[in-house]
């Protein structure tokens, strides 16, 4: 009962941001020294802190009398663990606190897949490179953000159409050899999902959808990961387009996130207006001057459909998209929530959302950390 408690208190200072004793012992049913007991042994395990006085703030939103409360918040002083994204490109690495707020801000980069040589175990060095430009010497795990068909339980990674090699590579091992701490393996858009989930808690029911190197999605039901009996989900850049030939790295060909990766609009681009530069760049500044033209549309239009059947499936009707598509002109975004709507049946007789965000992965690993390593709910259930 105890874990449990302690599990709740967390879930609750992780969806309000920040409460005092009495407010957490208020929203989660429990009496005031059964909160504050359990307040101060995560304080005294610096997984809480305190974050200054407060005065209540009644129902009727009137000040109380009284003396003010001291609040209280996830710990965001101290770094409690090590949070890495293996990129299809890039792998990136921070010292995460449990209280992650902010959109991304990587440390540290390097390429995932290095030209020669054994790709994981130069993967490796670079991490060990990494350890020593960090200021946090003892973390309590690392969380490893990677792409793919991911069994995080048993912290595989099965397949992975963009970066082959890590499906071969025991991850864990490698990293458990330059930290002798517990290893957490994340799907990167399940991280993706939470971070926007712990950043939005209001928002608790969306399918969001991360256009970058690839094109992959994550489904959140009452604010939690949508359990599935097969570890895999969200594979929305791997539905085929009826007329698409082109081959992608899933080994199958008419993928959409051909069409709608940065690599597949800048093929597009290439195509639709010979002479430009293949850059992003040039590519988001002709969007600026030309809009959505009818080759873009197509492939807007393309991604739109995988998501609105997915919708449609699921019975959700937020959509969260993050990533490249929210880089560019606001009339992509647009032309991609009108084609939703058009798609979806939700919009027949009600209100279907699509709306750009940053990317939180940060915060999503964080909350794994939380979840499986602070107060594992394996440990309760035994």
């Amino acid at each position: 009962m105890g874990r449990l408690n302690k599990r709740a208190l967390i879930r609750q200072i992780q969806k309000v941001g920040v409460s005092s004793r009495a407010g957490l012992a208020r929203s989660l049913g429990m009496s005031q020294p059964t909160a504050g007991k359990i307040v101060d042994e995560l304080l005294e395990l610096k997984i809480l802190e305190e974050a200054g006085l407060t005065s209540e703030v009644n129902a009727a939103g009137m000040i109380q009398r009284g003396r003010p409360r001291r609040q209280i918040q996830l710990n965001r002083s101290r770094s409690s663990f090590l949070g890495i994204q293996m990129g299809v490109a890039e792998t990136f690495v921070a010292e995460l606190p449990l209280g992650v707020t902010d959109a991304d801000r990587w440390q540290i980069f390097f390429a995932t897949s290095a030209a020669g040589g054994d790709p994981a175990q130069e993967w490796s060095k670079q991490l060990r490179k990494a350890k020593d430009n960090l200021r946090t010497r003892n973390f309590s795990g690392v969380i490893l953000s990677v792409p793919g068909v991911v069994d995080e339980a048993a912290g595989r990674v099965l397949f992975s159409p963009n970066v082959h090699w890590s499906e071969a590579a025991d991850l864990v091992a490698l990293i458990r050899g330059i930290w002798d701490i517990p290893v957490v393996l994340v799907q990167e858009e399940r991280a993706l999902a939470l971070g926007h989930q712990v950043n939005c808690p209001e928002c608790e029911d969306f399918l969001l959808v991360d256009f970058g190197e690839g094109v992959g999605g994550a489904v959140i039901v009452a604010g939690k990961p949508l359990a599935n009996p097969l570890p895999i989900s969200g594979e929305l850049g791997h539905t085929p387009v009826l007329g698409n030939r082109r081959r992608c790295g899933c080994g199958a060909i008419g993928c959409v996130e051909t069409l709608v990766s940065t690599r597949g609009l800048l093929e597009s681009f290439a195509l639709a207006c010979p002479g430009k530069a293949r850059k992003w760049n040039v590519f988001k500044n002709h969007l600026e001057a030309h809009g959505v033209e009818p080759w873009l549309a197509e492939s807007i239009d393309a991604a739109a459909v995988a998501i609105a059947g997915a919708l449609n499936v699921l019975g959700l009707r937020q959509v969260v998209v993050t990533g490249s598509l929210t880089e560019l002109a606001p009339a992509v975004l647009e032309h991609l929530s009108a084609a939703v709507a058009n798609g979806s049946m939700w919009a027949r007789f009600g209100k279907v959302s699509c709306t750009g965000a940053p990317r939180r992965r940060a915060a999503g690993l964080a909350a794994v950390g939380i979840d499986r390593l602070v107060v594992p709910e394996a440990e309760i259930t035994k």
